[in-house]
């Protein structure tokens, strides 16, 4: 998937590390609405999709087990994750949209190796990409199930690195939480907030080195 960077242009980062919810699309909708019919389930009552939206970024068992509360013990949160899972499969392109300028930058970045790695389960990751018609424009797609450790691990770069031969140095993860601008420090690669996702709250506690308002921002920052 996508082309070898192109040594015949000057950039300053050769493979670029997008986080998927937040970042690359709005999914924020679709989201809430799986979580709450698991609650629902439950026999809870539904959350406002605002607190909703502030569980979202280490992965669905870490989103449901703060949607349903601490009165629920491991088995259940497991088996509310499985069901979550099962409904979000098919609703998860109800109203998931890609955020404006995405296309436009993915296509600026053509000469870079561009890359997702996200909390998101693989299998919906995929399914999203596909849906939206934009798979076939990253190298490698990693999601939270495709390593032991989920952001903010490194091993999810450290993996894309090893595979793409590009040094930390030539490498920058792009984000809206601390989780990612985290992971992009701990495995010592430049990092990129955008303000506009899910958790941009979180990102002024972890400093990145780059901040964008849109991310039609980014293509300044990556290419010389």
């Amino acid at each position: 998937m996508g082309d070898e960077p192109d040594n015949t242009v000057r950039t300053n980062y050769d493979v670029i590390i997008f986080d998927l919810d937040g970042t690359l699309i709005d999914s924020r909708l679709d989201l809430a609405n799986s979580v709450n019919f698991i609650r629902t389930q439950l026999a809870l009552e539904p959350l406002d999709h605002h607190v909703i939206f502030s569980y979202i970024g280490d992965g669905v068992a870490k989103l449901i087990q703060r949607a349903v509360g601490e009165g629920f013990g491991q088995e259940s949160v497991q088996q509310g994750v499985e069901a979550f899972l099962r409904h979000y499969r098919h609703h998860l392109l109800d109203n998931t949209v890609l955020y404006p300028g995405v296309l436009e930058v993915l296509a600026d970045l053509g000469h870079q190796v561009l890359t997702v790695l996200t909390n998101k389960p693989l299998e919906s990751t995929l399914a999203i990409l596909q849906g939206l018609k934009i798979q076939n424009r990253f190298r490698f797609v990693h999601g939270g199930n495709s390593f032991e450790q989920k952001k903010p691990h490194p091993v999810g770069i450290k993996k894309i690195l090893e595979d793409t031969r590009i040094s930390r140095n030539r490498a920058l993860i792009v984000g809206d939480s601390r989780v990612d601008i985290e992971t992009g420090q701990n495995a010592q690669i430049a990092t990129c907030g955008v303000t506009y996702g899910l958790a941009s709250n979180t990102l002024a506690e972890c400093k990145p080195q780059f901040l964008i308002g849109d991310l039609r921002e980014l293509p300044p920052i990556v290419l010389a």
